[in-house]
Formats: structure tokens, sequence, C-alpha cells
């Protein structure tokens, strides 16, 4: 007899795989980061700018309110509050609904001098000394920053100078590992001379861009604000234009004490551009606006995550979007 072999069925096909989430836009990330911002700000305003109110002195008194608990700032609330003053008398405004679009401007025109993108073509190594509190980011935004100019095709070479914290070294190094960027440090020695050999080390390799991480500092802390002057004569030393960038990093959970930071830090060195960081865990993003009141230097980045990529220049308009939310038709 012959046997007859039973074929096999078919096999079955393999599930596709699942494709991962894509990642959400800028855009996207920079409105969720300020979700707290916007819940207490926007959200606000949303109620207070409804169709039908009337523009009167109540209404103005509950907008300053608005406006200074999200650390807006007197002397900011208080120009804005002029602006939208004298709008209204020019343009015979009576619904409150109209106003919302026009603190949108006015927010926007006083954030806009804050607008000034950081360019670095202008020498070769260019030369980027941060500074900053402790914990305020500063380390992880030096990584973010080497991503960032590495993605523009640049080399970057860190300076391991916040000799005075323990793990900031090692954290620096990992950085590093991360990006497949050197990292220059010491075992001993000051943040002068580390920055010194850094800077050194970019000039016979021909790098684009040295990031000089310095040692966390209090304003109050003035004999240690004294070794940050240290690292900028040293550096001058090497290169009398540089440092070219000197970049204050700032915690956006402090508010109103970012105002305090940016004058102590700007009067001791000469800051030329800002970092702030963690603006997706404050309601308290409004106080950029008291920035650029008191004093307007130039927001480089802003920061809204812990990935790489998060990490951006700052565009007023597309703050001030994320910030007070979309209008309500």
């Amino acid at each position: 007899m012959f046997g007859f072999r039973k074929t096999p069925p078919p096999p079955e096909k393999a599930a596709a795989p699942e494709q991962p989430a894509a990642r959400p836009s800028w855009t996207q990330r920079l409105k969720a980061g300020l979700a707290k911002t916007r819940e207490k700000l926007g959200g606000q305003i949303a109620g207070l700018f409804g169709a039908g109110r009337k523009i009167d002195e109540e209404l103005y008194e509950e907008l300053e309110t608005i406006l200074l608990t999200a650390d807006v700032g007197v002397e900011a609330t208080e120009t804005l509050l002029e602006r939208l003053r004298k709008q209204v008398a020019r343009e015979h405004l009576d619904d409150a609904a109209t106003l919302r679009a026009a603190l949108s401007d006015a927010l926007t025109d006083l954030l806009a001098p804050l607008e000034q993108p950081l360019d670095t073509s202008g020498a070769k190594p260019f030369i980027i000394m941060l500074a900053g509190v402790n914990g305020a980011g500063k380390t992880t935004s030096i990584g973010k920053l080497a991503k960032l100019f590495q993605g523009e095709g640049k080399s970057v070479l860190l300076g391991a100078g916040d000799t005075f914290r323990a793990a900031a070294r090692e954290q620096l190094q990992v950085w590093g590992e991360r990006n497949s960027v050197t990292v220059v440090s010491q075992e001993k020695g000051d943040s002068a001379s580390v920055i010194f050999d850094a800077v050194n080390a970019a000039h016979a390799r021909g790098i684009d861009i040295v990031l000089a991480d310095t040692a966390g500092r209090l304003p109050t802390q003035l004999h240690l604000m004294e070794e940050i002057r240290k690292v900028k004569r040293v550096v001058q030393k090497l290169d009398p234009a540089a440092p070219h960038e000197v970049l204050l990093v700032l915690d956006g959970n402090t508010g109103q004490n970012m105002v305090s930071q940016v004058k102590a830090f700007d009067d001791a060195l000469g800051i030329t551009g800002l970092i702030v960081t963690k603006l997706d865990g404050t309601a308290k993003g409004g106080a950029l606006a008291a920035i650029a009141t008191a004093r307007p230097i130039p927001v480089r980045f802003i920061g809204v995550g812990e990935g790489l990529d998060d990490l951006k220049p700052f565009v007023a308009r597309e703050y001030v979007e994320a910030l007070l939310g979309e209008a309500q038709g």
C-alpha cells in the first residue's frame, strides 16, 4: 500500500511588528510641558475673557491677579495691562472676548527681545561657559547641547569644570559617552585648570565647540563666584574674545527667583544668554516675562523634558501660544 503524507497546514502569517508610537512634535511637547502654567494662566484667562463679558475695572483687576499668580511679575503685569488699556481705548473695544488675542500679542511683543538664537559661527573653537546654581539642570543641559550641536554637524568637546561636586565629573562623562564626545577632566585640580586644558585640546584637535561646565554657585557665595570669574580670566588668556557665550542655566520651578539669579550672575560674569529648564514641572512659566522687563538677556534655549532632544531654541510666539492655550471660538 502506498502511504500518503498529509500536507501540513500553511504556517500562520507572523503578525506585523507593532510600529513604535511616533514621538510628539516639539510644539506638542512644549504645550504638554507648559500645561501646569496654562492651567493656571490660560485656563483662568479663558474664563475671564468669556463672550459677552464687558471690559471694566473689575476685569482688569482679575487679570492682574491671574498674571501675578503665574509669576509674570509686577513690572511685566503693569506693562501688559497698560498696553491693553490703551488698545481698548484706541479701538473702542467693549467685549472681553476681544482681549484674548490682544493679550497674546502684547505678551509675545514683551518676550520678543529674548528671542535671539545662538550663533556659534563666529569662532573656532566657539567656547561656551555654563554657570548656574546646583540642581538647575546645568550638567544635563550640557549633554543636550552637545547632541544639538552634533545634529548641526559640529564637533564638540566637554570640559568637566565642576570640580566641587563629587558626582559632577562622572555625570558629565556619562553624557559624553551617550553623545560620543570627548570629556576633558582631572582627578585633582581646580575648575580653571580643567577648562584651560579643555580649550587647549580643542585648539589642537580642530574642535568646533567647547562646552565648559563650572561648579554650581549661589549668587550669595561671593568667594565661590570668584572661582567662576577665574575660569573666565583663564579662558581669556588663551583667546581674548572668549568665552564667546556665557550661559546661565535656570530652573523654571524657581519662578520669580530666576530674576534675582539673572541679576547676580550677570553682574558677576556678564551673562550673554539663558537656558530655562524644567518648564514641564512648573506653574511659573510666566516668569520669563519678568526677566524680559527686569534684565532682558536672550533666552537661547528652553527645556521641557529629560530627553536628549528636549532642549530647543526659544521662540516667543510659540511659547505664548503654549502658555495661553487655544482661543475658544
